[in-house]
């Protein structure tokens, strides 16, 4: 298509070099693997939680959150329940599970449960996230590629690799501190294009109220008490979207080493909660910020009949997964074009230069320095490993893009089905390591595989169920198969510094009690007000 002008090129360009620049930066400090994964505990809260907020903002909600909200069959602003289960979940979190796992100071948060259970656990759940994270790092690279390939007319095998080869330098040369910087940097940028783009579609319908008044009625609901989930065909209702996604959250910020490895690079506990509480105060209104697009998509869709027609690239249905970028190209002016696609790179690079991170501490900590490494490496040996698996991971994700094509197709869905499916089981093995002293590496592994086999089974041959409600079945199945095969054993012995105890937890939360009850008094405010914000209309 080649729609990008010289003046848009060049902002692209300068954005590219800048990143790689700031890494190359970042390298020069860097003298082993604790820095180059967890920054040596050295930092302050609000960077690091700038940078999950960038993660959590990727490409795939970018373009796949408007597309629902205006065009998805069964869609709507019902999307805007899942974040009022955030406040819950990070509530959680930060009182019971952080202060554990960050206490025990891990690199790998799978290396608690070998400290819990034994070796098999922690591979077990180690090497299942290393593969559902690559299929998901291959999805980022192969949605954000398509859309590159459509601006700049470049071939998709081009796209994918300029695209892929700056994010793997960057995160290669500068590890977790390249991170952390470029994610604020992109989350700057991300949200000042998406407040141009809500601007400009208020602007066009007339003002706030008038954008709503075109969207059908059926598509403002943003909160859906009538359904349940349960064999009525309505997956997103607000209680599996509220359960359901409680539980999600708890397990993708706990117990997913792409997302907790930034809480733990804080330099204390209380930063690390801090992590979690400025996501639990921010994610809200940046998921509304992309679904209020998504609803002046709806009315600009309908003011221009052509729009639609131009999303249909294959000359049957329409890709809704493009209709953001499409408007950018149509609406905005020489040189914010470019500035825009660099507002789309910056969304995939947020995502993906953590799961390449995560993917390569998770593979050195869990793989490579029990079967591989040797007492005799040094500092700069051991340095030179975690650089070389970040090329590896990011090399089978940039080849893992040319094969997810159709699963990406439904980006959004088939992500949050994948998460559906495992979150559950997940979070059952971290909460068997912290709640009970007598489940071994042998019961939780049994559940865990339980889990995943009733989720399995619920996708296959219970489509009625709404795969929110995985998450639950997953967790509590796990938890009671679990639980039960422990007594047919003898009774293990947990180390004390691994599980809840009272005793245990007020002394790990003795300098923050007040800092949580002020976390509780804003969360459910905030909840509470965007409850009945959105149940009024």
């Amino acid at each position: 298509m080649g729609l990008l002008s010289f003046l848009d090129w060049m902002v692209i360009i300068t954005y590219l070099i800048g990143i790689l620049s700031i890494s190359a930066y970042f390298s020069l400090s860097l003298k082993n693997k604790r820095e180059y994964f967890v920054t040596a505990n050295s930092y302050s809260a609000w960077p690091l939680a700038t940078s999950v907020l960038a993660t959590q903002c990727s490409t795939n909600s970018i373009l796949g959150a408007p597309a629902f909200v205006a065009f998805a069959s069964g869609g709507g602003l019902v999307w805007l329940q899942y974040e009022l289960a955030l406040p819950l979940a990070m509530l959680i979190s930060m009182i019971f599970i952080m202060p554990i796992i960050f206490s025990l100071r891990v690199i790998s948060v799978y290396e608690y449960l070998e400290i819990r259970f034994d070796e098999k656990t922690r591979l077990l759940l180690s090497a299942f996230f290393l593969v559902t994270r690559l299929v998901v790092a291959s999805i980022t690279i192969y949605g954000v590629s398509v859309v590159i390939q459509l601006i700049t007319g470049l071939s998709f095998f081009t796209s994918v690799m300029i695209f892929g080869f700056v994010t793997v330098v960057y995160d290669l040369l500068g590890g977790i501190k390249a991170v952390v910087f470029s994610d604020v940097i992109q989350m700057l940028i991300l949200v000042f294009v998406l407040s141009l783009v809500l601007n400009i579609l208020i602007s066009q319908a007339g003002g706030l109220s008038a954008l709503f008044s075109v969207l059908p009625e059926n598509r403002n609901v943003a909160l859906d008490f009538k359904n349940h989930g349960f064999g009525d065909g309505h997956d997103f209702s607000f209680w599996p979207m509220f359960i359901g996604g409680t539980l999600l959250y708890i397990s993708y910020y706990m117990c997913d080493q792409s997302q907790i490895q930034r809480g733990l690079c804080a330099k204390n506990q209380e930063e690390a909660q801090k992590v979690l509480f400025i996501n639990g105060l921010m994610r809200f209104p940046l998921v509304l910020l992309y679904c209020l697009i998504g609803v002046g998509l709806a009315g600009y869709a309908i003011s221009n009949p052509d729009f639609i027609d131009f999303l249909a690239l294959d000359g049957s249905k329409p890709n809704y997964n493009l209709a953001v970028p499409f408007f950018l190209i149509e609406e905005l002016p020489k040189g914010l074009v470019g500035l825009a696609l660099v507002a789309l790179f910056a969304a995939a690079m947020s995502s993906l230069d953590s799961v390449i991170n995560s993917l390569s501490a998770v593979s050195m900590e869990d793989f490579v320095r029990k079967f591989f490494w040797s007492e005799n490496w040094t500092n700069s040996q051991d340095l030179y490993c975690c650089r070389l698996l970040t090329v590896f991971w990011g090399g089978l994700a940039l080849m893992g893009s040319f094969w997810v094509g159709d699963l990406a197709s439904t980006v959004i869905i088939a992500v949050n089905k994948i998460g559906s499916l495992a979150n559950g089981p997940i979070l059952g093995v971290f909460t068997l390591g912290l709640l009970s002293k007598r489940t071994d590496g042998t019961t939780v592994c049994l559940g865990f595989i339980a889990g995943i086999i009733l989720n399995s089974y619920l996708w296959i041959y219970v489509s009625g169920i709404s795969w929110l409600w995985w998450n639950v079945t997953g967790f509590i199945f796990t938890i009671i198969v679990g639980y039960l095969i422990s007594y047919l054993k003898p009774s293990s012995r947990a180390p004390i510094e691994a599980i809840w105890t009272s005793s245990g937890y007020l002394k790990l939360m003795s300098n923050s009690v007040p800092y949580v009850k002020f976390c509780l008094l804003i969360f459910w405010t905030i909840a509470l007000i965007s409850f009945l914000y959105f149940i009024g209309p």
